[in-house]
């Protein structure tokens, strides 16, 4: 393929001349003009638009860095944060991390180096000092998601202590004083804010004594098998109502009670978090917390392009998108 030189070349000009005619900072006698016209049409010349980009100081490239990509809740993310991307003429760079460590830190090296304008990071574990140093470094960022206590950039999340608060208020006016939480444990802020709501929620909306139990894992649906047969194994004394706080949770929870014909919710009441997998065609229908996913993936890019790094008060350290309770068929009375 042709390049700026050859066409330099072809119509006797400079490099520099070629350049600045095609970016339109220059005005040539149109004898000039004319050859570095025809020199580009002979050799089927097409700009290249990323180093013109370069040149200017930008790349127009957003990088986005999510742990997974498979679960419904990452893809819908990707793909929202995606189609605002096109909508403004910018291009999406993405990375799965596999949330591991290692290929994060791999990640925002390669950020670093100026192959993006901005970036949008999402973890789904407990960040370290090291991570902490790389995205204060890392330029234009906005965390979304889940924290990394420490980094100086906007962090947007859901509400995540309301939807808590929302799932064990429900579950409190059903009648439930014997429960079990599900999800993430005190070192993830999705995990502690989760069940403080929770916790709040339930005390609010009981009457009598309380007994909460607390199984704490990742965000997928082993840990969901795990706690349900966690769960299955205390017999007689098991709760009679659980809050799964996610939709990797909820599937992982249902196959084990369904493989040994343990009934939703005639013999334990379920809600879950996040209603962007297809809860609502389980059997019964599963009442759930519901984030604004494609909301988020929205605000994440208007939150990113808003930043100015160096200018206090440009955005809220910190933002709270809403979330709402669904209530479909998998809550009722304790037997």
């Amino acid at each position: 393929m042709a390049n700026l030189q050859d066409v330099a070349r072809a119509a006797n000009v400079s490099k520099t001349t070629v350049s600045r005619y095609l970016n339109g900072s220059l005005d040539l006698p149109a004898r000039t003009a004319g050859a570095i016209d025809e020199a580009i049409r002979k050799l089927s010349y097409v700009p290249n638009a990323h180093a013109r980009r370069l040149s200017l100081g930008r790349s127009d490239t957003v990088a986005l860095v999510v742990p997974d990509i498979a679960t419904p809740f990452f893809a819908t993310f990707v793909a929202a944060v995606e189609a605002e991307a096109d909508q403004r003429g910018l291009t999406l760079s993405l990375h799965a991390t596999l949330n591991r460590p290692d290929r994060e830190m791999s990640y925002l090296d390669h950020i670093r180096q100026g192959h993006a304008d901005g970036l949008i990071f999402i973890t789904n574990h407990a960040g370290d000092a090291g991570l902490v140093e790389k995205i204060n470094a890392a330029g234009p960022c906005v965390i979304v998601d889940e924290d990394v206590a420490g980094t100086c950039v906007p962090k947007l999340f859901v509400d995540n202590e309301t939807g808590g608060y929302l799932a064990g208020k429900c579950l409190a006016q059903a009648g439930h004083r014997h429960v079990l939480f599900i999800g993430a444990g005190e070192q993830m802020l999705s995990g502690a804010r989760r069940f403080a709501g929770f916790r709040r929620g339930l005390r609010e909306g009981a009457v009598g004594d309380l007994r909460i139990e607390r199984h704490c894992g990742s965000y997928t649906l082993e840990t969901g098998r795990e706690a349900a047969r966690a769960f299955i194994a205390q017999g007689a004394e098991r709760p009679t109502a659980i809050f799964a706080s996610s939709d990797e949770m909820v599937i992982g929870l249902f196959e084990v009670l369904h493989a040994v014909g343990i009934s939703v919710p005639h013999d334990v009441s379920v809600v879950g978090f996040d209603d962007v997998g297809p809860l609502h065609l389980f059997a019964p229908g599963v009442t759930a917390v519901r984030q604004p996913v494609r909301r988020l993936g929205k605000r994440a890019l208007e939150c990113l392009l808003d930043f100015k790094p160096g200018e206090p008060g440009t955005l809220p350290e910190e933002e709270l998108l809403p979330v709402t309770l669904i209530e479909r068929d998998s809550v009722a009375p304790p037997i």
